[in-house]
């Protein structure tokens, strides 16, 4: 499918390292905004957690990434290895959660990562991107005017520009939020962020060519789905009798 709007975009496979750099970056500097204006979460952070915690979001996070991402890329016509930061993230929330469980820690830790995620994602999406067909991230071909040429002459949807914008909106509404001091980014402003990507995720999915898994949906659709009901979870629990929330 070729469009005579199409935007041509200059790929290269090792663009995917530079936006990978540059993800890095922005979220460190995330990190430090953090560390020097919201010191009371990262003090909080400090007082529940140990190193352990850190190893275990580390490992979490890096067996997710090849975990699902190999799960979802080694089931397609050309089969290979990959990662994925939805795996990642799903897989370090589940290694936390394991840790603060064994460690009888109750409490949300998540709220000092959220600027630093939201950043790294909105710049690594770019990455994904200019690395063009190579990073196997690239949407279903459209007729519609911004659709983006990759180097194989077929017009398709910037789903990474996609999910870079919709983070990009959730992080523009949670920095208003915490700066007003809204209970909802606060208390449970990870658990939004997490709802939040795992939704505007969870769509893009329909417009990538990835192997479906049941009917339409495919890993990643159900990883979302399991992500969504994780930060539901957690934000329902403030909306229980306290005797309940502590069961």
């Amino acid at each position: 499918m070729v469009s005579t709007r199409v935007l041509h975009v200059p790929t290269a496979a090792w663009h995917h390292y530079l936006g990978d750099l540059a993800a890095w970056l922005v979220a460190a500097a995330g990190a430090r905004w953090v560390y020097l204006h919201r010191r009371s979460s990262v003090e909080g952070l400090a007082r529940q957690t140990a190193p352990g915690y850190f190893l275990s979001l580390g490992m979490g996070a890096a067996a997710g990434a090849w975990l699902l991402g190999a799960l979802n890329t080694l089931r397609d016509a050309r089969p290979i290895l990959s990662h994925s930061i939805a795996g990642a993230l799903a897989g370090a929330i589940g290694a936390v959660e394991l840790w603060k469980w064994v460690r009888g820690v109750r409490g949300s830790t998540g709220g000092p990562f959220v600027i630093p995620l939201s950043l790294g994602i909105i710049v690594g999406r770019w990455g994904c991107l200019f690395a063009g067909l190579s990073d196997q991230t690239y949407g279903v071909p459209t007729n519609l005017p911004w659709g983006v040429d990759l180097g194989d002459g077929v017009s398709r949807h910037p789903v990474q520009i996609y999910e870079s914008l919709a983070i990009g909106l959730f992080l523009a509404v949670y920095w208003r939020a915490l700066a007003k001091q809204r209970a909802w980014a606060v208390r449970h402003g990870f658990h939004a962020f997490v709802l939040a990507y795992a939704v505007q995720r969870f769509a893009w999915e329909f417009l990538k060519p990835y192997p479906p898994l049941v009917g339409p949906f495919n890993v990643f659709h159900f990883v979302m789905i399991g992500l969504s009901a994780y930060a539901l979870l957690w934000i329902a629990r403030d909306r229980l009798p306290a005797a309940v929330a502590r069961t």
